[in-house]
């Protein structure tokens, strides 16, 4: 078992299923705009780069002109139904529990207010030391700077830090920054991206970090 001392964690697909509610935002949004409204699956596949960039890609060249207002619709309705259907994946306060004693940290590229509501909304903020969203700092994932702001912060070496995500841009944040990976095979991001990746770990449930990390 490898030893670990700080462990950050990605929040969307790999600590909270949070997918239906973002669906159901996107489309609760196009239909406001008058637009087709798109399939789960679709909606999805944009999901990892914030909600501009969803929105953005949910748009389309075509409509890209709805930006601005699609943004404004999208946050107002997501703030109230953001807990709707999100729930923990299996086995996370497990892991969270057995490594109570850790430093742990979420890092998404979801804004800070909504990340904090679901994560106290399903009493696992108390496990995180901080809690890190796209807007907290100026810059974010892949990007290696939001890992060295955390080694700096929490006084942890690279081979005792490890990044656990769902998402390509966990990888490639823990790959440029020199730290451990872990890819979650089962959230939100896609599996063949992820494989092709190459991360030091994968798991297929969250609950084998218990026995890969000390």
């Amino acid at each position: 078992m490898k030893k670990i001392d700080l462990m950050i964690f990605d929040f969307d697909g790999t600590l909270v299923s949070t997918g239906d509610d973002l669906a159901h935002s996107i489309n609760f949004t196009l239909k406001a705009l008058n637009l087709e409204q798109k399939p789960k699956k679709e909606i999805i596949s944009f999901v990892g780069d914030g909600i501009i960039k969803l929105i953005e890609r949910v748009l389309g060249q075509d409509n890209f002109r709805f930006r601005e207002e699609a943004m404004k619709i999208f946050t107002g309705y997501y703030d109230k139904h953001l807990l709707d259907n999100a729930v923990l994946y299996p086995h996370v306060e497990e892991v969270l529990k057995n490594f109570k004693k850790k430093t742990k940290i979420i890092l998404t590229n979801k804004r800070h207010k909504f990340t904090v509501k679901i994560a106290e909304g399903l009493k696992i903020d108390k496990y995180f030391t901080e809690i890190i969203g796209m807007d907290s700092l100026s810059f974010s994932k892949p990007d290696k700077r939001v890992i060295e702001y955390l080694l700096d912060k929490y006084i942890s070496s690279r081979a005792n830090t490890l990044m656990i995500g769902d998402g390509v841009n966990d990888i490639m944040a823990a790959k440029n920054s020199g730290i451990l990976s872990c890819a979650y095979l089962n959230g939100l991001g896609n599996r063949e991206d992820l494989l092709n990746k190459k991360a030091d770990y994968y798991c297929e449930d969250i609950l084998e970090i218990n026995s890969l990390f000390q």
